[in-house]
């Protein structure tokens, strides 16, 4: 068994690297890490938490403007990543595949129960009937993926505002520089902002980059989160180590390990080669935060304080 999923997923790589993969080729991939080995060499704390996940089911349907269009990835299939590394809560992640259509995962969230919690996609008509009942699922906050289309900024400060109210925070899929180009505006928003994959800043300008001040000082000021997940989005280093990306990873440590959570982005659904290792995304937090209350904290302690999770 273990010789088949090495193999599935070395084909799928080889296909991906060779010119582009298909949809089957990344289920082969996806298959192939879902039941992945070894275990990761860290130990996670009790109740720890991956703060990011993404659930896919074609039972629902695409927003008409989707630009991702990965394979199914099931409750069921990430239950057995959780397993293999260790977590035991989870925060699901409303993906840019299915729009303001959050069907999807509220139903994965009910499915996971007080474990879990949701961040939702909303627009401007969202009614404050809908932004209760969704309170009442689970969800926290809510989602404008920025690094892609079909996000409007100009929704962000007057739903900031309506979900300020709720206790939630806004989740910004951005990229470095938009965050320079947004400065003001993100320092006016009435709910904190949660910033993921490592605010997305590239390990080539690294903390040079005038976006991990602006990003630091939210942080600073209880203001911002940052998620350390989305290792191999940029790093050019690459695992086990991604360490220019742990670089930057670090330096968020040092300066607020207080306003810091970590997540896994399975299923990785932005990848189209080499399938990232669950596990070695695991180690990575683990080496970067490099003591036990380091990684408690960020694993458990900030995941209840952010997402209202019971404290241990």
């Amino acid at each position: 068994m273990k010789m088949k999923r090495r193999a599935l997923l070395q084909a799928a790589a080889t296909l991906a690297v060779g010119g582009g993969v298909t949809r089957r080729g990344l289920a082969n991939m996806q298959e192939a890490s879902i039941a992945g080995e070894p275990q990761p060499v860290y130990r996670a704390p009790p109740l720890a938490a991956d703060c990011h996940i993404h659930i896919y089911d074609s039972r629902f349907p695409t927003a008409p403007n989707a630009i991702l269009l990965p394979p199914d990835a099931h409750i069921d299939s990430y239950l057995v990543v959780q397993r293999r590394i260790g977590t035991a809560r989870t925060v699901l992640v409303q993906p840019s595949t299915y729009g303001t259509d959050n069907r999807c995962m509220l139903q994965a969230l009910a499915r996971m129960g007080a474990a879990a919690r949701g961040v939702a996609v909303v627009d401007a008509d969202v009614t404050d009937a809908e932004l209760q009942r969704l309170a009442a699922a689970g969800v926290r906050g809510i989602r404008f993926n920025f690094a892609m289309a079909g996000a409007g900024v100009e929704l962000l400060e007057p739903l900031s505002a309506r979900v300020a109210d709720l206790g939630w925070h806004v989740q910004l899929n951005i990229k470095a520089d938009q965050i320079v180009q947004l400065e003001p505006l993100l320092a006016r928003l009435r709910s904190p902002v949660v910033f993921d994959h490592l605010a997305r800043i590239p390990p080539q300008s690294g903390v040079d980059h005038p976006a991990f001040a602006i990003v630091q000082r939210l942080l600073q000021r209880d203001r911002g989160w940052v998620k350390v997940s989305g290792a191999y989005l940029e790093s050019k280093v690459g695992p086990p180590s991604y360490a220019d990306v742990g670089a930057i990873a670090c330096a968020f440590i040092k300066a607020a390990p207080q306003r810091l959570v970590w997540g896994s982005d399975w299923p990785h659904p932005t990848v189209h080669a080499a399938w990232p290792d669950d596990a070695v995304l695991f180690d990575a937090l683990c080496a970067w935060a490099a003591d036990d209350e380091l990684r408690r904290q960020i694993l458990v302690a900030n995941p209840e304080a952010l997402y209202g999770f019971p404290k241990a």
